[in-house]
C-alpha cells in the first residue's frame, strides 16, 4: 500500500523524535501500551515501521488492559493485534468499578484509573522482561498538560519524551510525542483501526484538559501555526530568564561544552555607544592601543 502523505508525515516525526531523545536502542524490549483509542494503535503502526528501518534491532510486545467496562468488546482489537507480527497479551481486571468506587462525585476518574493502570502494566512489564513501555500520548497532550500546569498549579511542566520510573526499573517513552492529533485521527480512520470507547474518560464532560484544548483553539485563530510554536518552545528554555532558583543554580553550574544561547553578539563597533549628554564629560574607550 502506498504511504500517505500524512503517514509520512507522523513517521519521520517519530523517527526524528527517536534520534533526539535516543528513545530506542540496541536490544530494548519494549512493551507497547495499547489502550484502544487512535493513539495507541498508530503508535504500535509507526513502531513496527520504525522496527524494520533503523539500523538497530530491537522487540515489541503489545500489552491491552480490559478494565471491563460496562459494554466492552475486544473482539475487534484482538483480531487487529493477532493478525499483526508483534506478539501481544490482553490483561484483564475490574478497575472500572474500584475507580468509579473511589472517585468521590463530581470529581474526575482520570487520577484513579491512571494509578490502577500504571501498576497493573508495570508488573505486566517486569514479567515479560520489557525495559521501555511506550505510551502513546501526542502533540496536544503534553501543550495541554503545560498549560493545565501553567494555569491550575502554578509549574511549568509538560510531558517529556523520555522519563525513568522512580524505582528506576523501567524507561517510559512516548514516540509520537511531537505527532499532531490531527494527523494521528487521519491515520487511523485511513487504516480503520478498531478504535474502543472509554467509558471512564471518556464519559466526563467539561473537563479542565477539554478546556485547554479550546484555548488551544482559541489561540490558533491568533496564531495558525501556535501548536508547534509552542512545541518548539518546550525545547528552546531560557533558564536564565526564568525565576527559579534551583534551575538557575543548575544552569550555572552546566558544563563547560554547553554554551549559553544568546542573541545579543557584543562587538566593539556596534555596541559602543558614548553618552552624549551628562555631568562629566566621558573619553572615548575605542582608541587604537
Amino acid at each position: 500500500m502506498t504511504e500517505t502523505a500524512t503517514e509520512f508525515r507522523l513517521r519521520s516525526r517519530l523517527m526524528r523524535t527517536v534520534y533526539d531523545h535516543s528513545l530506542l536502542r540496541e536490544g530494548d524490549r519494549v512493551m507497547v501500551c495499547i489502550s484502544g483509542g487512535k493513539d495507541s494503535l498508530t503508535m504500535l503502526h509507526l513502531l513496527e515501521r520504525a522496527q524494520r528501518e533503523l539500523p538497530f534491532s530491537f522487540e515489541l510486545i503489545a500489552v491491552h488492559l480490559d478494565q471491563r467496562q460496562p459494554g466492552y468488546d475486544g473482539s475487534a482489537l484482538r483480531s487487529w493485534l493477532g493478525a499483526r507480527k508483534t506478539p501481544f497479551e490482553i490483561l484483564s481486571e475490574d478497575t472500572y468499578s474500584e475507580v468509579v468506587a473511589r472517585t468521590p462525585e463530581g470529581a474526575t476518574f482520570c487520577a484513579a484509573c491512571s494509578r490502577l493502570r500504571r501498576g497493573i502494566l508495570y508488573t505486566a512489564a517486569a514479567r515479560l522482561g520489557a525495559n521501555k513501555i511506550a505510551l502513546g500520548h501526542h502533540r496536544e497532550d503534553t501543550l495541554e498538560t503545560f498549560l493545565l500546569n501553567l494555569v491550575y498549579s502554578g509549574r511549568m511542566q509538560a510531558m517529556p519524551a523520555r522519563y525513568r520510573t522512580d524505582d528506576g526499573r523501567f524507561e517510559v517513552i512516548r514516540p509520537l510525542i511531537e505527532c499532531a492529533e490531527k494527523d494521528i485521527a487521519e491515520l487511523a480512520r485511513a487504516n480503520a483501526f478498531p478504535i474502543l470507547p472509554c467509558n471512564l474518560c471518556g464519559s466526563q464532560k467539561d473537563l479542565k484538559r477539554d478546556q485547554m484544548g479550546a484555548l488551544l483553539a482559541q489561540l490558533e485563530k491568533m496564531n495558525p501555526h501556535v501548536r508547534q510554536s509552542m512545541l518548539g518552545a518546550l525545547s528552546n528554555v531560557r533558564a536564565t530568564h526564568l525565576l527559579d532558583v534551583e534551575l538557575d543554580a543548575a544552569w550555572s553550574a552546566r558544563p563547560a561544552e554547553i554554551p549559553a544561547r544568546s542573541e545579543a553578539k557584543e562587538t566593539a563597533v556596534r555596541f559602543a555607544a558614548l553618552p552624549v549628554h551628562g555631568s562629566h564629560v566621558v573619553e572615548t574607550l575605542l582608541q587604537p592601543p
